[in-house]
C-alpha cells in the first residue's frame, strides 16, 4: 500500500476539484498500478522522481514517486494543478537532499538542461558596531545577523540557500529579514533566519531544528537516504507523512486545506514526545504553538499506552469543547474517555472535573462522618452538602452588613473575592486566628490586624449564608475535592488520573492548581502545564511551588508565533510594553525574541466622531472584506462586555451586515460575521480583527479599575492589558482599532496611520 506523503505546495481547491483530488488520493494510497491514475514521468524534468497524475480531464496531481528497496512506493503530492501548469511546474520542481545538513527540500531548478550552478559567497568583513559618544545620536544602520555576530559562512554551513543567505547577510531590519525568510526555499531555513537574527546563536539554533553537519555528503539518487531526509523534524515542517484514509480525507476536503495539519515545529516535537521525570511547565506567548504541543502530547501518551488516563483539561469548558474537537481533527480514532478515571484522553474543563469528583463523592459518602471531616478541613463545620453553586452577590451581602471596621477601600466584591480564593481557600482557613497568622504573599493591599479581624467577619458572613444555601463557589468545590482526592490517595486507592495536561494554567486560581495536583500521583510525566502570564485576563499572580507543584528545571517557553503577522505581533506586545510580568516561577516573562514568520499589512486604528460613527466605521469595514471573499465567519468584532457587542450586532444588521453575537460555549456556524467579548475571544482566530470601542472614557477601558483598592490597581491594569493583548492577538492577518472620545491609554504609541473620521 503506498504511502502518502503532503509536500509543501498543495494549496486551496475549490469543492468538486477538492473532493476530485481526494478521490485520486484515494486510490494511489490503495494501489498506484489502479487504471486511469495515469502516473506518469515527464520528459525534460529536473528531478527524474517527478510524476504527474490524472485527477481527471482537466486536472493533473503533481507527485514525487520514491521506491527504492521498499515493496511498495512513496508518494509526496506537490498540488493539483491545470494540466499545462501541472506539465510545467514538473519540469522545475526538484526534491532534493540539503548537502549540508541532510534535510530534504523542495527547490526550483534553475534551468531544466543545466544543472544549478551555485553562486560564490562573497563575504563581507565582520565589522562591530562602534559605541557612540554620550553625545552622539547614531544614525548608521547594521545589518542584523552581523550586531548577532552571524557570518555569511554561517549561514551556508546551515545549509542555507546560498541566495537567501546572501540577502539574509545584508538585511538591516526585522521587516527586510522578514522578506527574505519569507522567500527561503524551505519553512526550516525562514526559521533559522529569523531565530538568528533576534538574537538566538547557531548553537541553539542547530538544537531547535535537528541540524548537524554531515560527514559525507548525501547521493543525491538514493530514495532510501532521501526517505530518511523526508522524516528528520526540520524537513516535516514541510513534508507530512499520512497514516490513515481519515487523515488524508481531512487533508483535502477541510476548506483551509492544510488546516487540519496540527503543525509541531522540531522544537516542539520535543515538548510534546520527550518523557519527564515530573511536572513541566511550557509558557509562550499567543499563537506560539502550546496548545498542539498538548495536543500531540495527550495523543502520544495515550498511544504509547493504550491504558493510560490521561485528561486534558482547561479552565472553561468553552476552551474544552475547542480542546476535545481539534483533537478529533488531529486524530479521529483515538479513544476519548467517557468517564473520569478510565483509559483513553478524558476532557473536560477544570471546573467540571471538580464538580463530577464530588457529585460521585457526595452521592456515596454524604451521610459519612469522613466526609464532613473532608468539608469542614477546607469550610470548618457545616452542611456536607456542596454541589449548588454560590453566586458572587452574596459577596456583596455580607460586605453591605459589614460594621464600620471595615475600611472603605476594601469595601467591593473584587478586593473579597481575589482575597479568598488565593488565601483564605487555598490555605483551607478555617477560623479567625489561622487568618490573622496566614502569610498573604503575592497580595497587593497591606492589612493590619485590626483590618484583617474585620475582613475575616465578612467571610464568615458569607460562609454562613452559603451553608444555609448549601452551596459552595468554584474555588471551594475544588479544594473540598483535593482533599478528597488526597484521603483516598492515603487510604491506598489509586489517583484518578496517570497524567495530566493543562492549556490556559496561567487564569487557574490557587484551589485548581491544587486540585490538578490532587488528580495524579506525583511521578514521571504527571503534570504537563501549557500557560503566558502576559495573557492572564482572570485572577491573580500565581507562583507554581506553593502548590505543591515543582517545576524546577522543567521549564521552557516558545518564542516563534505561528498565527498573527509580524505587524499584527509587533502592535500587541506593544500593548505590554513599559509592564514588569512574571511567570508562574515568579520569573521574568517579557516578551524579548518573541516573533512571527509571516508578514501583513501594519495595524489601523479609527478614531471615530461618535459611538453613531464608530458603528457606520465597523460595518464599513467588515462589509469590504465580506465582499473582497473572505468568509464572514472569518471575521471577528471584539468588544469589552456583552450589552457592548449586542449593540453591535444590532448596528452591523440595520446597516446590512448578518452578525452573530458568541456568548459562552455556543457554536459559531458560518455565514454571519462573529462578534464576542474579548474575554469570549481566547482560544480562537480569525482572518481579520476588528477591536471595537478601544477608549478610555467612562465606561471604557480602565474605568473599572476604580473599584479596587488602589494597592490592587497595577495588577488590574496588568489583566486589562493582558485582555487587549489577547484581543489584539486574535487576527491572524489584520488588526483595524475603533474607538470614539479619548483613545485608550493602555494602546501603544499612537500609529502613524490613524485616521480621524
Amino acid at each position: 500500500m503506498p504511502q502518502i506523503i503532503l509536500g509543501p505546495s498543495f494549496g486551496k481547491l475549490d469543492g468538486a476539484v477538492r473532493k476530485a483530488a481526494y478521490a485520486f488520493l484515494e486510490k494511489l494510497q490503495e494501489n498506484d498500478a489502479t487504471p486511469g491514475l495515469h502516473i506518469e514521468p515527464i520528459n525534460g524534468s529536473a528531478d527524474s522522481r517527478i510524476r504527474t497524475g490524472r485527477v481527471n480531464e482537466f486536472w493533473r496531481a503533481l507527485l514525487v514517486k520514491i521506491q527504492g528497496q521498499a515493496a511498495e512506493a512513496h508518494y509526496v503530492y506537490l498540488g493539483t494543478y491545470p494540466h499545462d501548469e501541472a506539465i510545467s511546474r514538473a519540469k522545475t520542481a526538484v526534491v532534493r537532499i540539503n548537502p549540508r545538513n541532510g534535510i530534504a527540500e523542495l527547490v526550483e531548478a534553475a534551468s531544466v538542461v543545466e544543472p544549478a550552478v551555485e553562486k560564490p559567497v562573497v563575504e563581507k568583513p565582520f565589522v562591530e558596531k562602534p559605541r557612540p559618544k554620550p553625545d552622539d545620536v547614531d544614525h548608521t544602520t547594521y545589518p542584523l545577523l552581523q550586531t548577532q555576530g552571524i557570518s555569511l559562512a554561517d549561514l551556508v554551513d546551515l545549509g542555507i540557500d546560498v541566495e537567501i543567505a546572501n540577502a539574509a547577510a545584508t538585511a538591516e531590519t526585522e521587516d527586510a529579514m522578514l522578506a527574505v525568510a519569507e522567500r527561503a526555499p524551505a519553512t526550516w531555513q525562514g526559521d533559522a533566519l529569523l531565530d538568528l537574527s533576534t538574537g538566538a546563536g547557531l548553537a541553539t539554533v542547530k538544537e531547535k531544528l535537528g541540524l548537524a553537519v554531515l560527514a559525507v555528503e548525501p547521493d543525491p539518487q538514493s530514495d532510501e537516504q532521501l526517505l530518511d531526509a523526508l522524516k528528520q523534524p526540520a524537513a516535516q515542517m514541510d513534508f507530512a507523512f499520512i497514516e490513515d484514509d481519515a487523515a488524508l480525507r481531512a487533508a483535502i476536503e477541510d476548506d483551509n486545506f492544510g488546516r487540519w495539519r496540527v503543525f509541531l515545529h522540531p522544537e516542539q516535537r520535543d515538548y510534546a514526545f520527550k518523557a519527564r521525570t515530573g511536572s513541566f511547565r511550557l509558557s509562550g506567548g499567543a499563537g506560539t504553538g502550546k496548545t498542539v504541543v498538548l495536543l500531540h502530547r495527550a495523543r502520544h501518551l495515550a498511544r504509547t499506552d493504550p491504558a493510560a488516563r490521561v485528561v486534558l483539561t482547561t479552565y472553561n469548558r468553552t476552551l474544552a469543547s475547542s480542546l476535545q474537537e481539534t483533537l478529533k481533527l488531529l486524530d479521529p480514532s483515538l479513544p476519548i474517555a467517557k468517564n473520569l478515571g478510565d483509559p483513553g484522553v478524558y476532557v473536560a474543563g477544570v471546573d467540571a472535573l471538580s464538580r463530577r469528583v464530588l457529585a460521585k463523592a457526595e452521592d456515596v459518602h454524604v451521610a459519612s462522618a469522613a466526609w464532613g471531616e473532608t468539608v469542614a478541613a477546607v469550610l470548618g463545620p457545616r452542611s456536607p452538602y456542596v454541589l449548588d453553586l454560590t453566586t458572587a452577590a452574596r459577596w456583596d451581602a455580607a460586605i453591605s452588613a459589614a460594621r464600620p471596621g471595615l475600611a472603605p477601600e476594601l469595601r467591593s466584591q473584587a478586593f473579597f473575592v481575589a482575597e479568598y480564593s488565593t488565601v483564605v481557600v487555598p490555605n483551607r482557613i478555617t477560623s479567625r486566628d489561622e487568618y490573622l497568622r496566614v502569610r498573604r504573599p503575592g497580595r497587593g493591599v497591606a492589612l493590619n490586624r485590626l483590618q484583617r479581624v474585620a475582613v475575616w467577619e465578612v467571610v464568615e458572613a458569607y460562609r454562613a449564608s452559603a451553608d444555609a444555601a448549601g452551596s459552595t463557589d468554584w474555588d471551594e468545590k475544588a479544594m473540598i475535592a483535593a482533599t478528597h482526592l488526597d484521603a483516598r490517595a492515603a487510604a491506598g486507592e489509586p489517583r484518578l488520573a496517570d497524567h495530566v495536561l493543562v492549556d490556559e494554567a496561567q487564569d487557574l486560581a490557587p484551589a485548581r492548581l491544587v486540585f490538578l495536583r490532587a488528580l495524579v500521583a506525583q511521578g514521571p510525566d504527571d503534570l504537563f502545564l501549557a500557560e503566558d502570564s502576559q495573557q492572564r485576563i482572570y485572577g491573580q499572580k500565581v507562583v507554581l511551588s506553593r502548590y505543591g507543584i515543582n517545576i524546577q528545571g522543567r521549564s521552557r517557553r516558545l518564542r516563534l508565533n505561528y498565527r498573527t503577522t509580524a505587524q499584527v505581533l509587533r502592535y500587541a506586545v506593544g500593548v505590554l510594553a513599559g509592564e514588569e510580568w512574571i511567570d508562574m516561577e515568579a520569573e521574568d516573562a517579557a516578551a524579548t525574541g518573541y516573533r512571527s514568520a509571516r508578514s501583513g499589512p501594519v495595524p489601523r486604528e479609527v478614531k471615530a466622531s461618535s459611538l453613531l460613527d464608530e458603528y457606520e466605521q465597523a460595518a464599513e469595514l467588515v462589509r469590504g472584506w465580506r465582499d473582497g471573499g473572505d468568509p464572514p465567519e472569518t471575521i471577528g468584532v471584539l468588544v469589552r462586555a456583552n450589552h457592548i457587542g449586542d449593540k453591535v450586532v444590532h448596528a452591523l444588521s440595520e446597516r446590512g451586515v448578518k452578525a452573530k453575537f458568541i456568548q459562552d460555549d455556543a457554536a459559531t456556524g458560518s455565514g454571519s460575521v462573529l462578534v464576542m467579548t474579548m474575554h469570549r475571544s481566547k482560544g480562537m482566530e480569525f482572518k481579520r480583527v476588528v477591536l471595537f470601542g478601544v477608549s478610555s472614557d467612562e465606561g471604557g477601558w480602565g474605568s473599572g479599575l476604580s473599584s479596587l483598592p488602589e494597592a490592587d490597581r497595577v495588577d488590574g491594569e496588568l489583566r486589562e492589558r493582558s485582555l487587549l493583548y489577547v484581543a489584539a492577538t486574535r487576527a491572524r492577518d489584520e488588526l483595524v482599532v475603533l474607538w470614539n472620545g479619548r483613545r485608550s491609554d493602555l494602546l501603544p504609541a499612537p500609529l502613524k496611520s490613524t485616521s480621524s473620521v
